[in-house]
């Protein structure tokens, strides 16, 4: 079975400590064979509750596994749905803004998200809009205030934004409430959303969650969080980090229990170092293969 984690300094996720920690927990996983992916997370949880990232890829791989072992796709437990599968966002990170524009038009998609947190946000988002009739999703990465995003919200909505994810700080609680009463557009929470715990109080601050399995410990808590998510009522979506073909397989085999996902990681890498499911303009192309259906290129 294949599972990823990333290497990421902003949470201080290095290849040091993913071996360590994936070392400390091998006899666990050595013996596991045959027991439910979710007897093991229980079982790991306590060992790794520092390190989601790595109980992520170890979640993941051993679901991959599992799956192979039962002939299943992963996604086939818990869903037979393949009528609705949302389309995958584009991202378009913060640049000079004909670099913006050049990225769009040489990646044509139904649906881009759109990376602000500049002086002039609005205006960015109205420069793509001439070029682009497609569907935009804002990613604010905490960087407004309850007024500037109640104000841009107007002028965005106008534009053909969908909605916005994460505008304030983490911890803006407070302004978070507001902007659920008052904002034009949903507010969907990132940083604010991180575990399970997190959902519930999501649920009086913001219109929907995005789920990140790195940040959340793989897919067993993914799965518990998005049916906490529903019976709060509110949307939910996936996404992803800079990350191969093997933790975005991983990633859209819960698609079809979602609103939104932003799956492109593996397209934003100079090299994918696997392969397994494409997306063909936004589509979700799934392989043929068991499992989450990724492997190493050789």
């Amino acid at each position: 079975g294949y599972g990823e984690a990333t290497v990421n300094p902003y949470y201080n996720s290095t290849i040091e400590k993913l071996q360590t920690s994936i070392e400390n927990v091998r006899p666990i996983i050595e013996n596991a064979h045959g027991i439910h992916p979710e007897q093991l997370w229980q079982q790991l949880a306590s060992k790794l509750k520092d390190n989601y990232f790595a109980l992520c890829a170890i979640d993941c791989a051993y679901w991959d596994f599992y799956a192979k072992c039962k002939n299943k796709t992963l996604r086939s437990f818990w869903s037979n749905n393949n009528m609705f599968i949302p389309q995958s966002n584009y991202t378009i990170g913060i640049d000079a803004i004909e670099k913006m524009k050049q990225k769009i038009i040489e990646t044509p998609w139904p649906v881009y998200k759109i990376k602000l947190g500049t002086n002039h946000d609005v205006a960015i988002v109205s420069e793509l809009r001439k070029i682009t009739d497609a569907v935009f999703r804002i990613d604010a990465n905490c960087a407004w205030t309850v007024q500037e995003t109640l104000d841009n919200a107007v002028e965005l909505k106008a534009l053909g934004v969908e909605f916005i994810e994460q505008p304030l700080k983490a911890d803006a609680w407070k302004g978070m409430r507001i902007l659920r009463e008052k904002a034009v557009l949903p507010i969907i929470a990132d940083e604010s959303c991180q575990r399970f715990e997190d959902v519930e109080p999501c649920a009086e601050a913001f219109h929907g969650i995005n789920i990140k399995l790195m940040k959340c410990g793989g897919l067993t808590p993914a799965l518990k969080m998005i049916e906490k998510a529903r019976q709060l009522n509110l949307k939910v979506m996936a996404g992803c980090m800079t990350e191969s073909s093997i933790g975005i397989s991983n990633l859209v085999q819960i698609a079809p229990l979602l609103d939104y996902i932003d799956a492109d990681g593996a397209m934003l890498l100079e090299e994918d170092i696997a392969k397994g499911i494409t997306l063909r303009g936004g589509n979700i192309i799934y392989s043929t293969i068991n499992g989450s259906g990724a492997m190493l290129k050789i």
